[in-house]
């Protein structure tokens, strides 16, 4: 059983460091609960609190990254369609034009979007969307440097 939980958790921690950059997998959470299976694998591996801070901050960075790009284009004067805008842009670019296209995509979604409320002007819709892009490149940062740090937890419980 000590095994599987151990051979899980790696595996949760690979895809928790991948899903901080696709956006439909919670690398953060995942990262976690590869802390929690090397706990179970391996008892007495990490304490309570030790445990207690890492889900405070896989549950900080996800909701971080989730409200930053739509905080920042308000901000900055960004209407609604401007943060759908970059939802949709990321997605789409990240399907259809990857790796690329998951940066490029959340920045044109956004001034796409602003444009479509506001077409006079350029320079606030082109300010709102780099705005969104930068939050968005924040908040993946964030998740990549929390899920980095759990997955070294994991490794050096291993061994």
């Amino acid at each position: 059983m000590e095994l599987f939980l151990t051979i899980l958790a790696i595996i949760c921690s690979i895809i928790g460091i991948a899903g901080c950059i696709l956006p439909f997998l919670p690398g953060p959470p995942l990262n976690f609960i590869a802390l929690l299976l090397m706990q179970w694998a391996v008892p007495a591996t990490f304490s309570p609190r030790f445990l207690w801070i890492w889900g405070a901050v896989a549950l900080f960075v996800t909701l971080v990254d989730y409200l930053l790009p739509a905080w920042f284009a308000k901000r900055f004067g960004g209407s609604k369609q401007a943060t759908t805008g970059s939802t949709v842009g990321l997605i789409v670019g990240m399907l259809f034009f990857p790796p690329f296209g998951l940066i490029l995509g959340a920045f044109v979604g956004a001034l796409v979007g602003e444009l479509m409320h506001d077409r006079e002007n350029l320079a606030k819709a082109f300010r709102v969307a780099l705005s969104s892009f930068v939050a968005f490149l924040f908040g993946t940062g964030l998740k990549l440097a929390a899920s980095l740090i759990m997955s070294w937890y994991v490794l050096r419980a291993l061994f």
